[in-house]
């Protein structure tokens, strides 16, 4: 869940900022005259060269430097199976970028590497972030990481299998979502309900189910809770109601995200959680879909998952006014609207949020975006959280599975998760 977020003084934080940024200016280090070259390392949002975020960036800088002519921005894009490796690599070799956009930002934050969001932007552009957002971006309560993609999770169904079934309402509980899937089955949907615990993103899946039963991974606190009683209840749910009737359509820890997609846009699949990118796909292939709020046990889920991608500016060059001056820009409403529109995601700042509200263009990602505010995000912030993510990867099918355990593998990875915290403190 999300850490709660320290607020300051903007006004405070405003004076040190300023009185930051003049004796840099003054003494001829970052904020001087002399023209500088900033390394930017970015994920690609795009399926294919056409659609690749290297245009967007390219649009972007265009725009920077014809208003900023003393400061270049290279950026080098990457696919998001290698972005994070790659920026590893260079920080590694002791060459890190100025600026990366990658998956998760809190190890280089706690080895001392990043500024700080108050270092680089301006108060206005720091007020911008959506709050719920900017908390998730923080480590130790000081915010590293600055939101750059964002994604909510909603309950996706066909309405022509659901129809065929008979079923006249989506389902808003998780007895619903069992009577819905049993017709589905009798109808002869072959995957009724698709729960991808394969070893993709298992731990997306795991946090949805959590978040609909009550629990999550941490408490608001920031105390990891996988054990809980309420997190067991839900997978012995999943377990008896769902997998072991034979409402999955096969073994869920044979299953990945992106086949359960897929299968979902070829049609052949009844219901599946999924974020906006599932619209696309499903649109392109012609399928018939609706969206709904996570079902929960009496009722829809009080949260819903959220995802953020992160942007992060590296101290070792010490170009942190130049940096500052793009990331202002960089998060300038125009340009989150249209990255966020472009790649079917949602805006990370308020301002672009009431510009995607306000457009009917972007009328289908309206109830995604509504989420955004009580989301609940992966702890990011804890530099142990990249092992746990790849202890439920490799631990959350089998829980559910023919002779699982969920009380066992959730205490199991309860004990690896609060090891791997002490050990990083």
């Amino acid at each position: 869940m999300a850490v709660r977020r320290r607020y300051k003084s903007l006004a405070a934080a405003g004076i040190a900022t300023a009185m930051t940024l003049t004796l840099a200016s003054c003494s001829g280090g970052p904020g001087g005259s002399d023209d500088v070259t900033l390394k930017l390392v970015a994920a690609d949002y795009g399926d294919n060269a056409a659609n690749s975020s290297k245009h967007y960036w390219d649009g972007v800088v265009r725009a920077f430097e014809a208003k900023h002519p003393n400061i270049k921005v290279d950026v080098d894009v990457y696919s998001w199976e290698d972005v994070d490796k790659e920026v590893e690599k260079r920080v590694e070799a002791g060459n890190a970028p100025d600026m990366a956009q990658i998956g998760a930002y809190a190890d280089y934050a706690a080895e001392g590497k990043l500024y700080s969001a108050d270092d680089l932007l301006s108060i206005s552009t720091q007020a911008d972030f959506t709050p719920g957002l900017a908390d998730a971006g923080e480590y130790h309560r000081v915010q590293y990481g600055l939101p750059f993609g964002a994604s909510t999770r909603r309950l996706f169904y066909n309405k022509k299998l659901f129809a065929q079934a008979g079923i006249d309402n989506p389902p808003k509980t998780w007895s619903d979502i069992k009577q819905d899937a049993q017709l589905l089955k009798d109808a002869g949907v072959k995957t009724p309900f698709a729960l991808p615990l394969g070893p993709e993103e298992t731990q997306a899946e795991t946090m949805i189910w959590m978040l609909s039963g009550g629990g999550g991974y941490t408490d608001s606190i920031g105390k990891y809770t996988i054990d809980s009683r309420q997190n067991v209840q839900t997978f012995k749910w999943v377990k008896d109601n769902l997998v072991t009737p034979g409402l999955t359509g096969g073994d869920p820890a044979k299953l990945n995200r992106q086949a359960g997609f897929d299968a979902f846009a070829d049609g052949k699949v009844g219901m599946l959680n999924g974020h906006p990118t599932l619209m696309q796909q499903a649109k392109a292939k012609g399928v018939d879909y609706g969206t709904v709020a996570l079902p929960g046990i009496n009722g829809p889920a009080k949260s819903t998952m959220g995802v953020a991608d992160w942007m992060m500016g590296f101290k070792q060059h010490g170009h942190r006014a130049e940096i500052g001056k793009f990331l202002d820009f960089v998060y300038d409403k125009d340009n989150v609207l249209k990255f966020s529109g472009d790649y079917g995601l949602l805006p990370v700042t308020v301002s672009a949020s009431q510009g995607m509200l306000a457009e009917d263009k972007y009328k289908k990602l309206h109830s995604f975006l509504r989420q955004l505010p009580d989301a609940e995000f992966y702890p990011a912030d804890k530099t142990s959280w990249p092992l746990v993510s790849k202890t439920v990867k490799a631990k959350m099918g089998g829980a559910v599975g023919s002779g699982g355990d969920p009380q066992q593998v959730l205490t199991d990875i309860e004990n690896t998760a609060n090891e791997a915290d002490s050990a990083t403190r």
